[in-house]
């Protein structure tokens, strides 16, 4: 196993109703709020008003309409608004992109520069509010994490803001927030947590034993639990069941001892970056291709691997069974209701070479990750799949 420090400071309240503890603990901060969101989903199922009762002698100011990708000219809104109103903590009340574009704005509070540049260059950032958060889809695991996705739609930039700093002060996860989600929202949510274990799953080191083990509980956990999200909304045991994955799936837990690159997610970035692809849904059309792709005489061990403890593969021969857990893998996505080609989504040919390139320029895909990629190993992975 490689060395690893390990500190999370989030304070994760789940279950039902834990929304309460808001008050006090908000209060602990000071009296103005700003609250992000995204669309009008949570002023439909109840959230939005519960807000606004928990916290009805804090001063409220509200930042709607944050992007499925987050976009720069959001956080530029809620920095300014932060330093024009005193703000005290930004609570985001939503998924993934809703809480990243929350973080981005919590640190870009205090700069008096671009936010870009913080992205750009990560020792800019000296300074953050408290980030509090009120989970409603699992997916991206930011609510327990210190990074943050933003898209530059000038430059069709999709790059990672990560720092101590940004970790949330408090998330709530009340899987019964997730009962309204539609069924494309929770399969998205459900690829997009099974790809960040699988990122940290396949990497050079093959010695953290514990690290291995738990990834392949929480795969088959999303295995188990995200067709039955889908198909029942309603059932408290898929939800908190997949709920929590989501959170562990992105907090360091299954990276311990591994490190190293990631493969899938850079790529995937460009095609939501050029056409705006929900994550999940790019992960799905992607991961399948990359698997067959990089799928050799070196990597075969791990992929049979994962096919035997995660699938329950009992093919002996370790290339069959390679074969067998890349195909049931794509299975599963499809079953989700995923589709698997770029056409299904609207992307053709005219812009894979430049978003190769980009990928591999802005990522440690040619250095760091599993099977070191370059653009034209990339192009490659995106044709598999047009």
């Amino acid at each position: 196993m490689n060395d690893y420090d390990y500190h999370v400071p989030t304070d994760i309240r789940f279950g039902r109703g834990k929304i309460n503890c808001l008050k006090t603990e908000i209060g602990k901060y000071g009296k103005k709020v700003l609250l992000v969101y995204g669309g009008g989903s949570i002023k439909k199922n109840g959230i939005y008003s519960k807000v606004y009762e928990v916290l009805e002698k804090f001063e409220i100011y509200e930042l709607p309409g944050i992007e499925p990708n987050p976009k720069l000219s959001s956080v530029r809104k809620g920095a300014e608004m932060c330093k024009n109103y005193g703000i005290d903590v930004v609570l985001a009340v939503g998924g993934g992109s809703t809480i990243d574009a929350s973080k981005h704005i919590a640190c870009a509070a205090f700069y008096d520069g671009d936010p870009w540049d913080l992205v750009l260059d990560r020792t800019k950032i000296t300074a953050a509010l408290p980030v509090f958060t009120v989970l409603t889809i699992s997916a991206t695991g930011s609510e327990m994490n210190p990074g943050a996705v933003i898209s530059n739609e000038e430059t069709k930039e999709k790059l990672e803001i990560n720092h101590p700093l940004l970790y949330p002060a408090l998330s709530v996860c009340d899987p019964t927030y997730q009962f309204s989600l539609p069924a494309k929202q929770t399969a998205a949510g459900c690829v997009d947590i099974f790809s960040h274990i699988l990122e940290q799953y396949f990497q050079p080191n093959d010695g953290a034993f514990i690290t291995d083990r738990l990834s392949e509980a929480a795969l088959k956990t999303c295995i188990k639990y995200g067709p039955q999200a889908v198909a029942v909304p309603d059932d408290y045991e898929a939800r908190s069941n997949l709920m929590w994955t989501g959170s562990i799936a992105l907090n360091h837990l299954f990276t311990f001892g591994k490190g190293g690159g990631w493969s899938v997610h850079p790529i995937e970035h460009e095609l939501s970056a050029f056409y705006d692809l929900t994550h999940g849904v790019g992960l799905a059309i992607l991961t399948p291709a990359w698997m067959k792709y990089v799928l050799s005489d070196a990597t075969v061990k791990r992929f049979a691997m994962y096919a035997r403890n995660v699938w329950d593969v009992d093919d002996e021969d370790d290339r069959a069974a390679a074969n067998a857990g890349i195909y049931l893998t794509e299975r599963f996505f499809k079953e989700l209701g995923m589709p698997s080609k770029l056409s299904d989504v609207g992307i053709d040919d005219s812009r894979l070479a430049e978003m190769a390139a980009e990928a591999v320029r802005t990522s440690s895909l040619s250095t760091r990750a599993y099977v070191k990629l370059d653009a034209s190993d990339v192009e490659a992975i995106m044709r598999m799949v047009l």
